[in-house]
C-alpha cells in the first residue's frame, strides 16, 4: 500500500508540474505575442487621432497662418516642449511620431491645434492644453511650415488656370 501511495504521490506531482510548465509556456507565448501585436498596433495606429478629432475642432482656421515670425517662435517652442518625442526637426523617433508624415501634413491646422490641446493620451501624446492657446497656434504654424509644397493646400480658383 505504502508503495502505490507513494506511486500516486508521485503521478500527483508530475501532473501538477506538467500543467504548471504548460501554462508558464502559454503565459510567454500570450504575452510575447501580446508585445508584438501592441507594438505593431502604436506605428500602425499613429495618425488615427486625427480621424477622430470633432469637425468643428477641424474647421477652426489657424490666425497666425503663413506668419514666419510665428513660425519661428513656434519652432522654439517645439524644440522646448515636443523635440523629445518626436525628435529635433520633427522627423519622428520611437517615443513618437514623425510630424512630417502624410496624414499629419494633410491635416488641417483646425486638427493639430485639437490634437496639442486634448493630446492622445492612449498613444503618450500629452494635453497641452496649459500651454497659451496664442503658443499652440505657433506650434501648429511651425508644422504647416514643414510642409512640402506639394503638400500645402492649394488656394481655392488656382488650380488649372495655366
Amino acid at each position: 500500500m505504502r508503495a502505490a501511495a507513494f506511486s500516486f504521490r508521485y503521478r500527483g506531482a508530475a501532473s501538477v508540474i506538467r500543467v504548471c510548465l504548460v501554462a508558464a509556456v502559454f503565459c510567454v507565448a500570450a504575452s510575447f505575442t501580446f508585445a508584438q501585436s501592441d507594438g505593431s498596433r502604436k506605428k500602425h495606429d499613429a495618425y488615427a487621432p486625427l480621424q477622430n478629432v470633432p469637425a468643428r475642432a477641424r474647421a477652426r482656421k489657424n490666425p497666425l497662418a503663413g506668419d514666419a515670425r510665428e513660425a519661428q517662435a513656434g519652432g522654439k517652442l517645439f524644440e522646448q516642449h515636443c523635440a523629445e518625442c518626436h525628435g529635433p526637426k520633427a522627423g519622428g523617433t520611437r517615443n513618437g511620431p514623425s510630424l512630417l508624415a502624410e496624414p499629419v501634413a494633410q491635416a488641417t491646422p483646425g486638427t493639430l491645434f485639437w490634437i496639442l490641446t486634448n493630446g492622445v493620451v492612449w498613444h503618450g501624446m500629452p494635453v497641452w492644453s496649459k500651454l497659451p492657446e496664442p503658443e499652440r497656434w505657433q506650434i501648429v504654424t511651425f508644422l504647416q511650415s514643414l510642409r512640402p509644397a506639394a503638400s500645402a493646400p492649394e488656394p481655392p480658383g488656382e488650380s488649372g488656370s495655366r
